[in-house]
């Protein structure tokens, strides 16, 4: 156990040298992986965002239906019961007229001449149902239920029921815009992972190639694969290891930098001081997830490689 472990140290003590000595050659490779990583992560945090704006607006979200002065209330509790039977309803909740005129007395509490006339009428407003539905790109099954007779006779002509439209287009945007996001960052992380690869490929030939000597005689000594293999492995880890670091710090220095400017402004449908709220929150979790992608991506790339580099130099 003992002599695994000195191996293993010695393993990692030549890949982290080997790191430093072919620090030139690896610049490339770093920036690359850099370019990678910084994607991945801006996917993370766009992706949460998107989540967190969707879930705002869908919690906001509800259908309206006003009804009737005449109607009764067994009338009303059916719907009611009706509503929440339907399987894309979350809630339902009976506004009286009374409960509506004090919510509208509420919001214009500062608009004196709208107290005295809706004061002088009476209460004009209808009660309504107020319907939360839990999936908002299904609301047509709702306004499809509410549309049929015997419910269109409950509601006020004048009225009817109404949800907002641009609030669902809105969503509708966001999900289309959402996966776009994740389709075209996928690609992105992809294409950038193989140049990666193969710059790394490249690096680790050029490196095998300047110890070859080296390698010709831990060969003749009668040194393992993995022992040979190791140290690069250990080197394009590296590689991931500060590709990682530098997205992050990159990330972090341009959320620091601009905080006010894009705490206080949006690109688009991405709110950007949630994005900075969640990259805060969750910065530890991000650079081990940045940690772990760059490693691995970097072991991967490493092991394909030397496997086949160090076997054409094993065969001549």
């Amino acid at each position: 156990m003992k002599k695994k472990v000195i191996t293993l140290f010695r393993i990692i003590r030549a890949g982290l040298i080997n790191f430093v000595r072919n620090l030139s050659l690896a610049t490339a490779a770093v920036a690359i992986m850099v370019v990678t990583l910084t994607i991945v992560l801006f996917l993370v945090i766009a992706n949460a965002t998107f989540t967190n704006t969707i879930a705002q607006l869908d919690s906001k979200i509800n259908i309206s239906v006003y009804l009737l002065d005449s109607d009764t209330p067994q009338q009303v509790n059916t719907l009611e019961q009706q509503l929440r039977a339907l399987p894309n309803v979350r809630n339902v909740g009976y506004v009286s007229k009374d409960e509506a005129l004090a919510e509208y007395k509420a919001e214009n509490a500062n608009n004196t001449p709208l107290l005295e006339a809706i004061s002088e009428t009476g209460n004009p407003l209808p009660a309504s149902v107020q319907i939360e539905p839990r999936n908002i790109s299904q609301i047509q099954s709702i306004k499809n239920f509410l549309d049929k007779p015997a419910n269109v006779a409950l509601q006020d002509p004048e009225v009817g029921s109404t949800y907002s439209g641009d609030r669902k287009v809105a969503i509708n945007q966001i999900a289309k815009t959402t996966n776009l996001l994740k389709e075209g960052g996928i690609i992105g992380v992809a294409i950038f992972a193989i140049i990666s690869a193969l710059i790394i490929f490249n690096t680790l030939r050029m490196a095998i190639f300047n110890r070859r000597d080296e390698i010709t005689i831990m060969r003749l000594l009668g040194a393992t694969t993995w022992y040979i293999r190791g140290p690069f492995v250990v080197e394009s880890m590296s590689y991931g290891v500060i590709a990682a670091l530098i997205s992050v710090l990159f990330i972090k220095a341009l959320f620091s930098t601009a905080s006010s400017t894009l705490q206080a402004s949006s690109f688009g449908l991405l709110n950007i001081s949630y994005a900075y709220t969640y990259f805060t929150q969750h910065f530890w979790l991000l650079l081990t997830l940045q940690l772990g992608v760059g490693i691995l991506l970097g072991a991967v790339s490493s092991i394909i490689a030397t496997r086949r580099f160090l076997k054409f130099k094993s065969h001549r």
